[in-house]
């Protein structure tokens, strides 16, 4: 009989390829499955919640994966963590129904993008957001953000390479604040997200807040499905996964 196992993983990917299992590159689904393998003697594979990009960090990942030795949850969050470097912690091992799946049973996740919107740029926070120094319209930015709540088609903001049977999807929660520091966040919720969605939506939303386009014309480029017309994929580094709802 098999035992299924649910992880709450934190992790930095400055330095790994991304979630997904790679031949040559370090990624976060490796190094755990080389972890948990070096416990058990047994070859498994992780099922995450979904896939982040190269640079991407997550503070909520959830994956999920099932093996025959009966370890303690305890022990295996305490063993797995030995096992990795210090920039990925499993901050929760629980044991869990045979048939969760961390990927197909996820209901919404949660993504934060940090931006540093000020004259000086931070030597600390330099790995972890978009500095930009020109004064960004929040207001601006805000309104047209606005435009993406609710279902709609996100073709204009997917990434190539990544067909899927539609690029219709929800989001359910969008807001942007700004601190005194000059950091300014962007929250996104949705059902699912497409191949760098967040991040050319981002992209789009900093033209909106340079002047370089208005929020209604961020409204014409969602309606219009097309690429081309959206701004670039902003930086890998400033995205966070944050929380996946089951």
């Amino acid at each position: 009989m098999l035992n299924n196992y649910k992880l709450l993983i934190e992790y930095d990917g400055t330095s790994y390829h991304g979630w997904q299992r790679q031949k040559k590159d370090r990624t976060i689904q490796g190094e755990i499955e080389r972890a948990i393998m070096t416990m058990t003697g047994e070859k498994i594979t992780i099922s995450g919640s979904g896939r982040t990009d190269a640079g991407v960090h997550a503070l909520g990942q959830v994956a999920n994966f099932s093996c025959k030795a009966k370890i303690p949850q305890d022990a295996f969050q305490r063993g797995i963590n030995s096992l990795i470097n210090e920039d990925i912690v499993i901050k929760e091992c629980t044991g869990t129904d045979e048939k969760f799946h961390a990927r197909f049973d996820a209901k919404s996740k949660a993504y934060r993008y940090w931006i540093l919107n000020r004259p000086l740029p931070s030597a600390i926070f330099s790995r972890y957001s978009w500095f930009i120094r020109k004064k960004l319209d929040i207001n601006a930015m805000s309104y047209a953000a606005e435009h993406l709540s609710g279902t709609h088609d996100f073709k204009a903001f997917e990434g190539s390479g990544s067909p899927r049977p539609t690029s219709t999807r929800t989001i359910s929660n969008i807001h942007f604040k700004k601190n005194k520091d000059g950091f300014l966040t962007f929250n996104i919720e949705a059902n699912a997200f497409l191949k760098y969605m967040v991040r050319n939506i981002v992209g789009t939303l900093v033209d909106v807040g340079r002047e370089r386009i208005t929020p209604d014309d961020f409204k014409t480029i969602l309606l219009s499905k097309n690429r081309s017309m959206a701004g670039i994929t902003a930086p890998a580094k400033g995205l966070f996964l944050m929380k996946v709802a089951y």
